[in-house]
């Protein structure tokens, strides 16, 4: 596996030099805008996520003990889908890189080990628990709220439109989580005066993103209505914003991006584009445009910063796609996107579990999504 990591490294950044050269892991385009996974990259990744889902220890559970019964509990018996890759939410979010990975490069080396792993995982008993725990203890009624809820429904969705029988059991499996997760929501964002701002995982932005996508995705028009007045509610007015701040020491989200990539759901081409030339400053948005330093990424907290790299690129490849050609912006934010791709793919599996657990669900996210 130490090899197998120093060889991907070494590829990626040989092959990744110049625009338009090629490695077995990923391939990108002659115009530099768009960069690709192979088949041999999406079974690398499928790599990160098989080994750390049943990977128990090390734990973060993030669950706040009510009793004393409750302390000899394992990460397993508290979450028995989702208690590997270091904590709920990254293991949630390696099931949907998976599901992402098997739905697209179905003929992988690793399918018949990825579809084992996940019968299990989505097994009716396992997420029946899974769902059960957010009403079993009443202190976990804001558990994962709102980055865990948000990979869920990105899982759901992930499921719902891939039009296979395997696939179609998998999701039947998971409703009962999936609805406790949107009934949350919608008790939640009625009540949430403020949006959380944070570079980290309570971001509100990001966790509509999904959230949105998934309410179009099912059709459910009145959870779509909440979201989208509430992306308004609280952002809509947003000017000048403090993006020359950014980023904080541990920030895996920009969270000046994450709402510019809310809002181009929420508006209209037209109405975004008046929004947005009001919402950066010149200074904020060249600040945002720079790389993330990482200094360390042995470093748990330290490595968010690579997850950074990552969010930013998405973010500014959805953005572009709500720009019109004529603006100059939309070509700075493709190729931006692609530098930030470039410079931090290769670290996305450097043998430290702090990245390893996580990284390459947000790299597939990237990856996947498309460039006009």
């Amino acid at each position: 596996m130490i090899y197998k990591n120093l060889l991907l490294t070494a590829l990626l950044a040989c092959g990744l030099s110049v625009y338009g050269q090629q490695n077995q892991y990923l391939t990108v385009s002659k115009d530099g805008k768009k960069v690709g996974l192979s088949e041999a990259g999406a079974s690398f990744l499928a790599q990160l996520p098989l080994h750390c889902i049943q990977t128990e220890y090390p734990n973060k559970p993030n669950h706040t003990i009510e009793t004393a019964q409750e302390v000899a509990l394992s990460p397993k018996q508290l979450h028995p889908s989702f208690y590997g890759c270091l904590d709920w939410h990254s293991s949630v979010h390696g099931h949907w890189m998976l599901v992402k990975i098997l739905k697209t490069y179905p003929n992988l080396p690793e399918t018949q080990q990825i579809i084992a792993m996940l019968e299990n995982s989505f097994s009716t008993e396992n997420l029946q628990k899974e769902a059960d725990y957010f009403n079993q203890y009443k202190l976990a009624k804001g558990f994962e709220r709102t980055y865990g809820w948000a990979w869920v429904l990105k899982l759901d969705e992930e499921l719902l439109t891939w039009d296979n029988p395997m696939a179609k059991r998998w999701h039947k499996s998971l409703q009962p989580l999936t609805q406790v997760i949107v009934q949350r929501w919608m008790e939640y964002l009625p009540k949430q005066t403020y949006p959380n701002r944070t570079g980290v995982h309570p971001n509100t932005a990001f966790g509509m993103v999904f959230a949105l996508d998934w309410a179009r995705a099912t059709k459910n028009i009145a959870f779509e209505q909440l979201l989208v007045q509430r992306s308004k509610d609280y952002y809509f007015k947003n000017k000048a914003v403090a993006a020359t701040l950014e980023p904080d020491g541990t920030d895996f989200l920009s969270p000046s991006l994450e709402i510019a990539d809310l809002m181009r759901r929420v508006l209209a081409p037209q109405a975004f584009v008046q929004w947005f030339n009001q919402f950066y400053t010149a200074e904020g948005l060249k600040n945002v445009l720079q790389l993330p330093i990482v200094s360390d990424r042995s470093d748990y907290q330290i490595v968010h910063l690579d997850g950074l790299a990552l969010s930013k690129a998405w973010c500014l490849l959805g953005i572009a796609k709500q720009l019109p050609k004529t603006d100059l912006r939309k070509k700075q934010f493709q190729e931006k996107a692609t530098t930030f791709l470039q410079k931090t793919l290769p670290n996305i599996a450097n043998g430290n579990y702090g990245g390893d657990h996580w990284l390459g669900s947000f790299a597939m996210y990237a990856l996947s999504l498309e460039v006009e």
